[in-house]
């Protein structure tokens, strides 16, 4: 027998919110976020009817979109590749809303379309660097979300990172496409040996890189769930004890993202830093 699923959360139980901000150090700012809901609309253009309020009218949120890119590359190299990542995915997406109508869109569809905007947005940025002549790296990792109730999807690319706060447990499923982790699957390094080491700012797969290996993985969507994204200016700095400690005395999406900034930014802020955080509630309102 299939599990009860739970009402989809209305927009106004989404408490979400994200920032960037330039760390203090680096001038410039190469990470990029972006926050974006997909809806179906209905619009009556002429109706005889006169009680048009009866009709179903309201704006259906089809999808839930949530990414940040880290850029690489220095000055505007960078900021170009992750503006181009977000950008492109963005479109990607929009472009297949036939997808959500579909009655048998299912996993394989949405991996698939998640799959075929990483590999656009690599093939642009190889061509941008080649057409220019661009003898540097124009590259960047790309962490994103997307919620098609009752399921959602993450896409990772790099080290940026997705955590998950369920029942008092903050988990990241993510895994650093990096050199250090690579050696820590393999068994030569320990997980605190690596964080050490040079190579853990080594990244082994990039959108525009040498090498690309994009993950997409699909998930259960739950009420009281919180997703944190981030990329690696917060978590070079604060620890995923000190991010889960945040969590457990949170009072808001905003609140919590502003507190984990000043905690990066009172470490060092040695990098751009670019958090969302977004939650509902642990059970759902009566209908």
């Amino acid at each position: 027998m299939e599990p009860t699923v739970a009402r989809k959360p209305r927009d106004a139980e989404i408490d979400v919110y994200g920032l960037t901000h330039p760390g203090k150090v680096r001038a410039n700012n190469e990470d990029q976020f972006l926050l974006a809901s997909i809806h179906k609309r209905v619009v009556v253009q002429a109706t005889s009817l006169t009680g048009a309020q009866r009709l179903p009218l309201e704006d259906e949120r089809l999808a839930f979109l949530a990414m940040v890119a880290d850029g690489v590359g220095g000055l505007k190299a960078g900021e170009e590749a992750s503006a181009t990542a977000v950008e492109m995915v963005m479109r990607y997406v929009t472009e297949s809303m036939n997808c959500y109508y579909r009655a048998d869109a299912g996993e394989a569809t949405f991996i698939e379309e998640l799959q075929r905007a990483a590999m656009g947005v690599h093939e642009a940025l190889l061509a941008r660097r080649a057409g220019d002549d661009f003898a540097g790296k124009m590259a960047t990792t790309l962490t994103l979300y997307m919620g098609v109730w009752p399921n959602y999807y993450l896409l990772q690319v790099g080290d940026s990172r997705y955590y998950l706060h369920r029942n008092g447990q903050l988990t990241q499923l993510s895994r650093d496409q990096t050199m250090a982790q690579e050696l820590v699957d393999a068994g030569v390094l320990t997980r605190t040996a690596a964080a050490r080491t040079p190579l853990a700012n080594v990244l082994s797969s990039a959108l525009g890189s040498d090498q690309l290996m994009p993950v997409v993985t699909r998930l259960r969507s739950e009420w009281g769930q919180l997703h944190l994204l981030c990329t690696d200016g917060l978590t070079k700095h604060v620890s995923d004890e000190q991010i889960a400690a945040r969590i457990e005395t949170m009072s808001s999406a905003k609140q919590l993202c502003e507190q984990l900034l000043q905690d990066a930014l009172d470490a060092g802020g040695t990098d751009n830093i670019t958090i969302i955080a977004g939650r509902t509630p642990t059970q759902p309102a009566p209908p």
